[in-house]
């Protein structure tokens, strides 16, 4: 509810916008994908930070070090030391963004308004809205799909990395 008080045409964003004299007239803010694409980054970074810190917390620094003092550049330790040991951290954050993210039907609703379409929401107003069982549930089944795909991929690259490992 915090980002329409924002968001609005009369919100703060378009006040400090209309006060400074960037602008004239109110910006069209709400019921657009932006909107959405806000309302969800907010409510799910921390779902993509705190494995994504975890991973990175348990990093030994006397790696970058060496690479440093073998005389790697930062990018270079990055992408050579610190990418390959915080990939897990992203995929675990990925995933924890993405499953949640896909059925996602109230940022939809309330920031982007009747016309936005994400697949969280269509299957809402299926079952609730228009009653539309069969079809409701051939959108389930798809939404199911889509997140179990992604899961089973993950795992089968797990186990080839394990396979590798021994």
């Amino acid at each position: 509810y915090a980002w329409m008080g924002l968001l609005n045409n009369y919100g703060v964003i378009n006040n400090i916008l209309m006060w400074t004299g960037l602008i004239k007239k109110p910006l069209q803010l709400m019921y657009t994908d932006l909107a959405i694409y806000i309302g969800l980054v907010y409510s799910y970074l921390p779902f993509m930070i705190l494995p994504l810190y975890a991973t990175l917390e348990r990093m030994d620094l006397d790696l970058l070090d060496a690479a440093q003092d073998l005389g790697a550049s930062r990018t270079q330790a990055f992408w050579d030391i610190t990418w390959p040991l915080a990939r897990a951290g992203v995929i675990a954050g990925c995933l924890l963004v993405f499953i949640p993210a896909m059925g996602e039907y109230v940022i939809p609703y309330l920031l982007g308004g009747p016309e936005s379409l994400l697949i969280g929401r269509v299957l809402f107003d299926e079952f609730f809205v228009n009653r539309d069982w069969p079809l409701a549930s051939s959108v389930a089944i798809v939404l199911l799909l889509l997140l179990v795909v992604p899961i089973v991929f993950l795992q089968r690259a797990q186990a080839k990395n394990a396979e590798g490992a021994t």
